[in-house]
């Protein structure tokens, strides 16, 4: 069945009181597609939907859901305590994110009828800063003691399976608890029985601390293509684990992030913003833009009179305005890419800054020598040519640096390089594709004239 007819029939066994059939097919949805189901449910079923749910069910429904407002409705529909059961089998991260910017009272509300081993995990997780490696890590994850035997520590994985998210990897502590190797579930099944943990452990680890960015976590895993990552504090002590789903949820909001500053907007904006709120979260940047581009309209104003003998500049001024602003902004996104995946150094960057330099020089040459025929032919004239083609030229070189080096030099002074969004790249380039356009044609003004 599609999804139509997935909640044609789930209508109609609510309807009917029908619960085993109702769970039958809840049974054959993924998590995710029970959330669909339920985010695009009618309104007035949407209550018996939630009471016919198992608490697993439940707690995948609520961890499914992206609007935290929706997580809470749930919550709330269900009452203190079967929402309570709830939030004891959600994932310790997610709980936390889930709470993160509630107000005390409500935190308070919620967690009062947890177990308390539970409350005191999920409140250790909210004392981490934001977007670090504390606030996302999990602790579902099986450690064993390097003196553990193969035979001990695989009846631990049976005894913890429910429990844990991911069993790739197998933890091995010290009597104090230090991260000190990692053994993998298909070194387990090929050891034999009675050789030690400490055996075949690989020591060699990568590990992130608590307090390490999100974002350094994201480039661990994507670089070593691990599934989860351990955590732990100054003193080596295990923690915890950062499981590669949180990671993937991590790099679409970066991404996201990254796109709002791109597009000079700063904030989310998505289907559901209103009006007016998307237009009061991209007024400030366009204001500013806006007060930078009449320094444009100042430069034509100033080369009114080369403009007046020589009407066809105005032709090309448009064209090697666009081409500028749109050079700088693939530099850009190409210099945001490479600071987002990797770390530069200053031999990469010198290398970053050359590579840009010469493509904006091939790029200039092309573009140049076909503008400038295009404008001989058309106005017959050698050196009109050569001042569209020379500005085109200089221009998308200028452009091209404009673009690389303006990021760089945020990064340099700690400001997140997006924030050199396109829109600004390609205003500061248009300012000086003017200057240089007006500048060189007034310069053989005489010639041109």
């Amino acid at each position: 069945m599609n999804e139509n007819e997935v909640m044609v029939a789930l209508i109609q066994s609510l309807k009917e009181g029908k619960k085993p059939t109702f769970q039958k097919l809840v049974d054959e949805l993924q998590p995710y597609d029970l959330a669909q189901q339920y985010i695009h449910f009618p309104r007035k079923h949407k209550n018996k939907f939630i009471l016919y749910l198992t608490i697993e069910q439940l707690t995948d429904l609520i961890q499914e859901l992206e609007d935290k407002e929706e997580q809470l409705d749930v919550l709330h529909k269900l009452g203190i305590e079967k929402s309570s059961k709830v939030l004891d089998l959600m994932e310790n991260d997610d709980l936390a994110t889930l709470l993160s910017d509630l107000d005390p009272e409500k935190i308070e509300e919620l967690l009062s009828e947890m177990k308390q081993e539970e409350i005191e995990i999920v409140q250790n997780l909210m004392n981490y800063p934001p977007e670090t490696a504390g606030r996302i890590m999990t602790n579902r994850y099986v450690w064993i003691p390097k003196k553990y035997t193969v035979r001990e520590a695989v009846d631990k994985i049976k005894h913890f399976a429910e429990l844990a998210e991911y069993l790739n990897y197998l933890y091995v502590i010290d009597d104090e608890k230090r991260l000190v190797g990692v053994v993998s579930y298909k070194d387990l099944l090929l050891a034999e029985l009675q050789d030690k943990v400490e055996e075949i452990m690989f020591t060699r680890l990568v590990k992130v601390k608590v307090h390490t960015d999100q974002e350094e976590v994201a480039k661990l895993i994507s670089r070593y293509d691990f599934v989860s990552i351990p955590v732990i504090e100054e003193d080596q002590t295990l923690v915890g684990v950062v499981t590669v789903d949180d990671i993937i949820d991590v790099v679409i909001r970066e991404a996201n992030e990254d796109i709002e500053k791109l597009s000079a907007s700063g904030k989310a904006i998505d289907f559901n913003t209103k009006p007016v709120v998307a237009a009061y979260r991209r007024l400030p940047w366009l204001i500013l833009l806006l007060l930078i581009g009449l320094v444009s309209g100042s430069i034509i104003s100033r080369f009114e009179e080369t403009l007046d003998q020589v009407v066809a500049l105005a032709f090309f001024m448009p064209m090697i305005a666009g081409m500028t602003g749109n050079t700088g902004t693939q530099s850009l996104a190409v210099v945001v890419r490479g600071l987002i995946t990797s770390d530069l150094n200053f031999k990469q960057v010198i290398g970053l800054v050359l590579r840009e330099l010469w493509v904006g020089i091939i790029i200039g040459v092309v573009c140049a020598g076909l503008i400038s025929v295009i404008a001989y032919f058309w106005q017959g004239d050698l050196v009109f040519g050569f001042v569209v083609g020379g500005s085109l030229l200089l221009t998308l070189i200028i452009g091209t640096l404009a673009g690389t080096v303006i990021p760089l030099i945020l990064y340099k002074f700690k400001v997140d390089p997006a924030v050199a969004s396109g829109p600004l790249i390609t205003t500061i380039n248009d300012i000086l594709s003017l200057f240089i356009y007006f500048g060189l044609a007034t310069m053989f003004l005489t010639q041109l004239s």
